[in-house]
């Protein structure tokens, strides 16, 4: 089963369902003589003025002809490309390797102020060692079946989080404490990247909160998300990556963010969480 796109993709969706269907009906087309017109079936008029079936940009070319309306086909194609970059699968978006990706977010890294990121599943990928993230890109590439530039992106990954020491920026890290024990890469690996959590925890444009295993729950775990000041959310599913700026959603993982944070455990107490893990590698 394919994973339920959020309400912000169907809104544009249907904004863009709506327009194409007002273009018909100012040219006072029925569904069938623009069909007829566009020289495909009734019913996927009707699909893609319900927004069942997204348009590709030869559709909206002939519906836009059909109406007398070339001048709008741009603007139509535009936002339907916008609508379809909210909601990416990993496997388009790594189809040349994972590197260019990790590289593709540097310019929005650079520009947020303040990030506030949630992992349920694996460290940060802000604050991950090379050989994690070597070892973890590497998993992620053979389950996608796309080519495994590991070695490369992991670098990368690395060098986009430099961010962390460089300019005006703040960070809201949390994790939960499973997390510590999962291992990608063995237990040298581990040992690296738990102890260099210890040392980012210095940093003072960081805060590292961990959720225990024992709190009390005000709020599930969630899918792995990330908070790009009020601007965008970054949502990673399974199958696809998917970017909010609707601000009712923006706030909602914000609230989400906060009730997370208000179970996590900073500063000392976190630490020693740390340092449990790192015991428990033996």
């Amino acid at each position: 089963m394919s994973e339920p796109r959020p309400s912000t993709v169907q809104q544009a969706r249907d904004s863009l369902a709506a327009r194409l269907r007002d273009i018909r009906l100012d040219a006072g087309l029925n569904g069938r003589e623009l069909a007829r017109r566009c020289g495909w079936s009734e019913s996927k008029t009707s699909r893609i003025e319900n927004a069942r079936t997204p348009p590709s940009d030869a559709d909206i070319r002939k519906w836009c002809a059909a109406c007398q309306a070339e001048e709008r086909a741009l603007d139509l194609i535009a936002a339907n490309r916008a609508a379809d970059t909210m909601y990416v699968q990993w496997k388009r978006l790594h189809r040349t390797g994972i590197r260019r990706h990790q590289e593709s977010v540097i310019p929005l890294y650079e520009r947020t102020r303040e990030f506030r990121v949630y992992c349920s599943n694996v460290i940060p990928g802000l604050v991950q060692t090379e050989g994690y993230a070597m070892a973890l890109l590497s998993t992620i590439s053979e389950f996608q079946g796309t080519p495994n530039d590991a070695p490369e992106a992991a670098a990368a990954r690395v060098e986009r989080s430099q961010v962390i020491r460089r300019g005006n920026h703040r960070f809201a890290l949390l994790i939960e404490e499973d997390v510590l024990y999962r291992s990608h890469g063995g237990p040298e690996v581990m040992a690296g990247q738990l102890g260099y959590l210890l040392a980012v925890m210095a940093l003072p444009s960081v805060s590292l909160g961990i959720v225990p295993r024992t709190a009390h729950r005000r709020m599930w775990g969630l899918e792995t998300f990330m908070v790009f000041d009020d601007r965008e959310v970054q949502v990673e599913l399974l199958t696809a990556e998917v970017k909010i700026t609707e601000p009712s959603e923006i706030a909602a993982y914000r609230k989400a963010f906060g009730r997370l944070s208000a179970m996590a455990v900073h500063g000392t107490e976190a630490r020693c969480l740390i340092g449990g893990a790192i015991t428990a590698l033996g």
